[in-house]
C-alpha cells in the first residue's frame, strides 16, 4: 500500500498518542482541538482503519495504533535529522549567523558588545540581525528562520531550546498619563486586577501569559482590552486607552512617549531577558561561539577590588544563569 503521509500528520499523530488526550495534545501543538480531531479522522480515513478509540472513558490506541507510533516516531526522528543536516549544510554555505529579536536588546550597549566581541574571533561571518513580530515568542527559532535569538522567557516548547541570561529586570506598568492610578509613584498588582490589559497574541503561549502576570492574579482572569504585536501597537492602544500593560524596566523607552508613563508594582516577579538556541545545534560553531560571546559580555569574569571597570550601563547581570540541551 502507497500513499503519501505528510510529517504534520505523523507529528499530531504522535502527540496524541502520547497525551491519549485531545485537548491536551491541541494545547501542546499550539492547535486548535477541532482541527486537530478532523486531522487524526482525516490520517484513519487515508489509512483505512481507526487509530484511536474514544468513548466516555477517554482516549486509548488501537492495535493499529499501537502499531503505526515506533514508526510514527522513527520518520519523525529521520526528517528531524535530516532538515538540520540541511540547516547545518545551508550555514556552513553561507557563513552567516542571523540572529532574531521580537525587541532590540538596547541596555547599554548590549547588542554592538556582543557583535564585537563576535566578529573579532570570527571576522569572516557575517551576522544578520533579523526583527521579528511578537507573534513568534521564539523570534524564529521555531522555525528555523534564526539561529540564535533574544527572548523573553518563559519560551513555548521551552524542551526544545538551551538559552542563557542576559538580564533580570522588573516589571513596571505602563498606563496613559491620565488614568487616575498615574498619580501613584508606586502600585500593588492588586489595584490593577479589575483594569483591561494589553496581551500579546494567542500564539506567544506563556509569554502572553508572563506579561498578563496570571500566576498574581489568584485564579482571576484577565480583562483583555487589545492584542498588540509590536511597540508601536502597544504605545498607540495605551494612548487610546485601550488597557494597561507589563512592560520590563529595559524596555520602558520604547512606550513612554508622550501620553505614556511607567511606574513600579509590587506583588509581581521580574522578567528575564535571554539569548535562546535549538538544543539540536549546540554543536554548531557559529552558534556556540556567538552564546560565548554573549556569555563573556554580559558575565565577565571576577575582577581584582582595585578594578574599575563596570558592567555596560542599564544591564542587570543575574548569577550566571543557563538552560543547557543534553551533552
Amino acid at each position: 500500500m502507497t500513499m503519501d503521509v505528510h510529517a504534520r500528520d505523523l507529528r499530531y499523530f504522535v502527540a496524541v498518542a502520547e497525551e491519549l488526550h485531545f485537548t491536551r495534545a491541541a494545547e501542546r501543538l499550539y492547535v486548535s482541538q477541532p482541527a486537530l480531531s478532523k486531522q487524526i479522522r482525516a490520517l484513519e480515513r487515508q489509512l483505512g482503519t481507526e487509530l484511536f478509540r474514544r468513548d466516555q472513558h477517554g482516549v486509548a490506541l488501537t492495535a493499529a495504533g499501537e502499531a503505526l507510533l515506533p514508526h510514527a516516531r522513527a520518520v519523525l526522528s529521520a526528517w528531524e535529522a535530516g532538515a538540520a543536516a540541511v540547516e547545518a549544510a545551508k550555514a556552513a554555505q553561507r557563513s552567516t549567523l542571523v540572529v532574531g529579536m521580537s525587541t532590540s536588546p538596547g541596555r547599554g550597549g548590549l547588542l554592538p558588545a556582543i557583535r564585537s566581541r563576535f566578529t573579532a574571533a570570527h571576522p569572516r561571518v557575517t551576522v544578520r540581525l533579523r526583527q521579528m513580530s511578537w507573534d513568534d515568542a521564539t523570534a524564529g527559532l521555531a522555525d528555523g528562520s534564526t539561529d540564535v535569538a533574544f527572548v523573553w522567557l518563559p519560551l513555548p516548547d521551552e524542551e526544545r531550546y538551551a538559552w542563557t541570561v542576559v538580564a533580570e529586570e522588573p516589571r513596571l506598568l505602563a498606563l496613559p498619563e491620565t488614568h487616575p492610578l498615574a498619580a501613584r509613584t508606586e502600585l500593588d498588582f492588586t489595584d490593577v486586577l479589575d483594569e483591561p490589559f494589553l496581551a500579546l497574541p494567542e500564539s506567544a503561549g506563556r509569554l502572553r501569559d508572563h506579561w498578563l502576570a496570571l500566576d498574581a492574579r489568584t485564579g482571576r482572569p484577565p480583562r483583555i482590552g487589545a492584542e498588540i504585536s509590536g511597540a508601536e501597537e502597544t504605545y498607540e492602544a495605551l494612548v487610546a486607552g485601550l488597557g494597561l500593560c507589563l512592560v520590563a524596566e529595559g524596555n520602558a523607552p520604547l512606550i513612554t512617549r508622550g501620553g505614556v508613563v511607567t511606574r513600579r508594582v509590587r506583588g509581581i516577579g521580574p522578567s528575564r531577558y535571554a539569548l535562546a538556541w535549538r538544543r539540536e545545534d549546540r554543536g554548531r560553531p557559529l552558534v556556540r561561539a556567538y552564546a560565548e560571546a554573549c556569555r563573556a559580555t554580559t558575565q565577565p569574569r571576577p575582577q581584582p577590588q582595585d578594578d574599575t571597570s563596570r558592567h555596560p550601563p542599564g544591564v542587570q547581570h543575574p548569577a550566571a544563569e543557563e538552560r543547557r540541551g543534553p551533552v
